[in-house]
């Protein structure tokens, strides 16, 4: 007798999975409750979820502090390096390096003046009188380049050497006829000053 209900619990069982395959709704799930029969329990089926779409409000008009520019401060006027050959300005896009911060305060606003002696047919070098921070890179100079020599000597390029420097800066707007006529013609002197 305890064999025909357990074959009828397994049989009742395997049909109630079947029908509710049919149908399309979850299949129940299966645990056996004891050994003698099999108790058949359906997961409870979620409860729909409705999606509500956040209430659309309007942002608070703005007030007139909120919409006015910002006050613009003055701007500081950063005092620059100027660079003369003998009684010539000329523009020099300066590097943003160590050497030549401490090369704008060693000339200052009172300024300072090198005197350059001709090398080689192709620079001009002279004393800067005090020793600067340097990061010497092997480099192939061209017309126009100022570097740091020795971490005490500027040097004005007209023509093209290849050395270990710390680069300085370039003239600008001169062509190498116009540096070679401005250095090649023998010694110079320059000044330097924060303007």
């Amino acid at each position: 007798m305890r064999v025909r209900k357990t074959r009828l619990a397994a049989l009742l069982l395997l049909l109630a999975l079947l029908l509710s395959a049919c149908g399309g709704e979850a299949a129940p799930a299966v645990s056996p409750a004891s050994t003698e029969a099999a108790q058949v329990t359906e997961a409870p089926t979620p409860a729909p979820t409705e999606t509500i779409a956040p209430a659309e409000t309007e942002a608070p008009a703005p007030t007139p502090a909120e919409t006015e520019a910002p006050a613009e401060e003055p701007e500081k006027e950063e005092a620059s390096l100027k660079l003369w050959i003998g009684e010539q300005e000329v523009e020099v896009l300066w590097e943003d390096n160590d050497s030549v911060r401490a090369l704008e305060e060693l000339a200052g606003a009172e300024g300072l003046t090198v005197a350059l002696s001709g090398y080689g047919g192709f620079e001009q070098v002279g004393s800067l009188g005090a020793r600067l921070p340097r990061n010497d890179v092997q480099t192939v100079t061209g017309p126009g380049d100022i570097v740091l020599y020795s971490g005490n000597s500027i040097v004005l390029f007209y023509g093209s050497n290849s050395w270990a420097y710390t680069r300085l800066g370039k003239i600008q707007g001169m062509d190498e006829g116009e540096l070679r006529a401005l250095l090649g013609g023998g010694d110079v002197s320059i000044r330097l000053a924060l303007g």
